[in-house]
């Protein structure tokens, strides 16, 4: 039924948890904004663990410590914050300022029915147990270090050469604390090099844990007509079962650009499902690349994970 998801959310007692997690610069908010864009901003709250660390700038540069270290920062408190989240209820957070590198007072966070949970640890142990949904994100070395330098450079007024000489540091530090949560994710998203090499363009393979529970029935096809007459410009699909650190799972994998209106239908049945039709999942463009191509999938089975909580809340009240 039209709607039918999104007043469920809206009748759902607490909030919904989703957890993201990847290495600075990975680009987490990158797929967390096509959840964002499918239920409104009304519906979404954004919570970041950078909040979390317990050393600002300044005296980072002192202690010689990362943030990559989950010692240093205070992933009991974040916890505690989660738990209460998920029941719906506010809390007064720390705040991190990444322009100043300093921490700004604390603030109260109000939860919506959906927070997304941002973070260098969010799948450890003491906050995965709070997650409805687990994300990891994970792009290749190069790729990721072009990401967190434009970003750090242009958004948080950092030097470049500083960037340079963190990235040198904190690559052991990430195989060691950070790399390994993507065992206990839902959804892995692999970014690398395209084959094509076109701006923009990413060969992006997605790993979608095995769902054992009925689908609600979301037409998932392409226009391939579509494909085949408007298509300008070179791609590639691929599909596949197979197993990732013992998960069966889904294995979707896309290079290249496709033409916009091969995947209109398909993101507009996706928002039509929500209840949610006046924005689009993806930036509007004429053709798509294999990052918007993996936000649709990821709002895809967030809708369908989110559904079988309800159903299951739902059986057992009658």
């Amino acid at each position: 039924m039209l709607g039918e998801f999104r007043k469920r959310l809206e009748e759902y007692q607490g909030s919904l948890i989703i957890g993201v997690a990847g290495d600075s610069g990975s680009g987490k908010s990158t797929f967390t904004k096509s959840i964002s864009n499918l239920l409104g901003r009304d519906m979404v709250s954004f919570f970041s663990l950078d909040d979390y660390h317990t050393e600002d700038r300044e005296t980072r540069k002192k202690t010689g410590h990362l943030p990559l270290d989950p010692k240093m920062n205070d992933l009991k408190l974040a916890a505690e914050h989660i738990r209460e989240l998920r029941s719906g209820k506010a809390v007064i957070k720390p705040v991190y300022n990444h322009k100043t590198g300093k921490f700004d007072p604390p603030e109260v966070f109000e939860p919506k029915k959906i927070v997304i949970v941002e973070g260098l640890h969010t799948l450890y142990d003491e906050l995965r147990k709070y997650l409805d949904l687990k994300i990891y994100v994970d792009p290749s070395r190069e790729i990721k270090w072009a990401w967190k330098i434009k970003r750090d450079v242009e958004k948080r007024g950092y030097d470049e050469g500083d960037v340079w000489t963190e990235i040198r540091k904190r690559e052991p530090y990430y195989k060691r604390y950070i790399d390994f949560q993507k065992i206990y994710a839902d959804v892995v998203i692999q970014i690398d090099q395209s084959k094509f090499r076109f701006e923009d363009s990413y060969l992006v393979e997605v790993l979608m844990k095995s769902l054992d529970f009925p689908l609600s029935g979301i037409d998932l096809r392409l226009s391939l007509s579509s494909l085949i007459n408007s298509s300008q410009r070179p791609m590639a699909m691929a599909y596949r079962d197979d197993y990732y650190y013992e998960k069966r799972v889904s294995r979707i994998s896309f290079d290249g650009f496709i033409p916009r209106e091969a995947i209109e239908e398909l993101e507009k049945r996706i928002m039509e499902y929500t209840g949610f039709v006046e924005n689009y999942i993806i930036e509007r463009s004429n053709y798509v690349n294999g990052t918007q191509i993996a936000q649709l999938l990821v709002a895809w089975y967030f809708v369908e994970m989110m559904n079988n909580i309800f159903r299951e809340i739902e059986s057992t009240s009658t």
